[in-house]
């Protein structure tokens, strides 16, 4: 990967931030994780992605935070947006810890926040549903980690939105 920070020609300054990613976002280990590598420094393994474009360059720019954080000339956005990525992956590893209890019909159950989320087998079918208090999902799972994190993902969807 070349490090174009010694490139005249590249930009240096004045990219935007358009987002920030987290690749390993449904809770891979890390040895199954597709790291990716910084498209300015060469760095390689980066997890948490920023994306960033620039009126002159033709292509967005995959870079890790201290490369974005010299682009953009942004001190601020770029570690606060990482960092709420990795608050909400810790919150994930702390939410595979909580102990589901199993109710008389067999379903999963857990009371969160005042809330109640239920997975359950759905119908027929070997696949499991979430309900998150009287809200059904509509996708249907193929084993319980798996609607498990459909819960986590739903409890911080509804946090995000201040409907929690």
């Amino acid at each position: 990967m070349p490090n174009h920070w010694k490139q005249y020609e590249m930009p240096h300054k004045g990219w935007r931030l358009i987002d920030v990613i987290d690749i390993r976002e449904d809770g891979q280990s890390e040895c199954e994780t597709g790291y990716e590598s910084c498209m300015m420094c060469g760095h390689e393994k980066i997890r948490f992605v920023h994306i960033l474009t620039h009126d002159e360059v033709g292509e967005e720019f995959r870079v890790g935070c201290n490369c974005s954080i010299r682009m953009t000339d942004d001190y601020v956005n770029p570690e606060l947006r990482e960092r709420e990525l990795r608050n909400r992956a810790n919150r994930r590893l702390a939410w595979r810890r909580k102990v589901w209890r199993i109710n008389e019909k067999g379903n999963l159950i857990l009371r969160f926040d005042g809330h109640k989320l239920l997975i359950f087998k759905y119908k027929t079918t070997n696949k499991y549903k979430v309900v998150i208090d009287e809200t059904f999902g509509n996708k249907l799972f193929d084993d319980i980690l798996s609607a498990k994190n459909a819960a986590f993902k739903g409890v911080e969807y509804l946090k995000e939105r201040g409907k929690w």
